[in-house]
């Protein structure tokens, strides 16, 4: 399956429910993965961004549609984006 990176932003309202429910984090990796998606890494980063996803999905498609869910809901916003590891990279960049 595809990778894909997710930078995520929290709203003020995802932080004030991050401050009093962190667990909610691995309750969203759980709805994540009820659209087929594994998560593979999950970190959570300073600067522009609060946390950094790397996962595995089925296509396009299906990142797109969990990004609008998940971003429909007010609580983070969320930039997707295709990964191809570099081994493979550079064997297409061969052929």
């Amino acid at each position: 399956m595809p990778f894909y990176v997710l930078l995520s932003t929290l709203t003020d309202e995802g932080a004030k429910t991050i401050k009093s429910k962190p667990e909610r984090i691995k309750e969203v990796n759980k709805e994540i993965e009820a659209f087929g998606v594994k998560v593979l890494h999950q970190y959570a980063v300073l600067g522009p961004y609060d946390f950094v996803n790397i996962i595995e999905a089925p296509n396009n498609e299906t990142v797109f549609k969990l990004s609008v869910e998940l971003s429909s809901r007010g609580t983070i916003k969320i930039m997707s984006m295709p990964a191809i590891p570099t081994d493979e990279l550079i064997q297409m960049i061969k052929k």
